[in-house]
């Protein structure tokens, strides 16, 4: 009994401190069960694709397998498949599977009027870039607190600590400006954030989170390495 009890309690100190261990990875099956759970949430249902919820979930395991992830507690998805007047940003609790804040999120003024269109990786482009990030470090700027982003693909966001990419919070992401304009203001590419909401999401998925931008561009699908769930979702031996 005694040796049965010294191997459970190693087991779950693997799980503990050592996250990156495969077997603290869902299988495919495991995995489809979580989201469906998680999709039944009335935010997330109504704001957000079910398939870009599944290539979240994809990416963040393989970083997290590949110990990519000091912040694993936390995954954030912007779906730029919504227009700019709709709730685009979803933080989830990836322990608890249960979503954590919701907000609004601006593009990139070249992207796009109020929907995101047109995306780059090009300093000057002022424009959003797709794919999987980690969050970096904070630090305050010209625009008060804010969070740079890492982006992590090679040759689709991996100019974003040069371009100053960073969360940020903006007078122009706001139910008002919309009231006024029909649509939210613009970033030179940053996600820009509600003042009432920035801190509150900055604090949540700071210290090295999985940040997943995505909007229907297949060209990105088709060169992401982290969207193979045949590599990444392998069911534990």
């Amino acid at each position: 009994m005694e040796h049965m009890a010294k191997r459970l309690i190693c087991l779950v100190m693997v799980c503990v401190f050592f996250p990156l261990n495969a077997r603290c990875v869902p299988s495919q099956s495991e995995l489809s069960s979580n989201i469906r759970t998680l999709y039944r949430t009335p935010e997330l249902r109504n704001n957000i694709d079910y398939s870009v919820l599944q290539k979240a979930m994809t990416g963040y395991y393989a970083l997290k397998k590949n110990g990519a992830l000091k912040n694993d507690r936390v995954l954030t998805i912007i779906d730029y498949n919504q227009p700019s007047v709709k709730k685009r940003l979803f933080v989830i609790d990836m322990a608890r599977n249960r979503l954590l804040a919701s907000s609004l999120v601006a593009h990139g003024k070249n992207s796009g009027q109020n929907r995101a269109v047109r995306f780059s990786n090009v300093p000057g482009s002022f424009k959003s870039s797709l794919g999987f990030f980690v969050t970096d470090r904070t630090y305050k700027g010209k625009h008060g607190y804010s969070l740079r982003l890492r982006g992590i693909e090679r040759g689709i966001n991996d100019n974003a600590l040069m371009r100053n990419i960073v969360i940020h919070g903006a007078d122009y992401v706001s139910n008002d400006f919309i009231r006024r304009h029909g649509r939210l203001g613009r970033s030179l590419g940053c996600p820009a954030l509600p003042f009432s909401q920035y801190r509150e999401v900055i604090d949540l998925i700071k210290g090295g989170s999985c940040l997943f931008i995505y909007q229907g561009d297949q060209s990105y699908a088709g060169r992401s390495n982290l969207l193979n769930p045949e590599i990444v979702l392998n069911n534990p031996a």
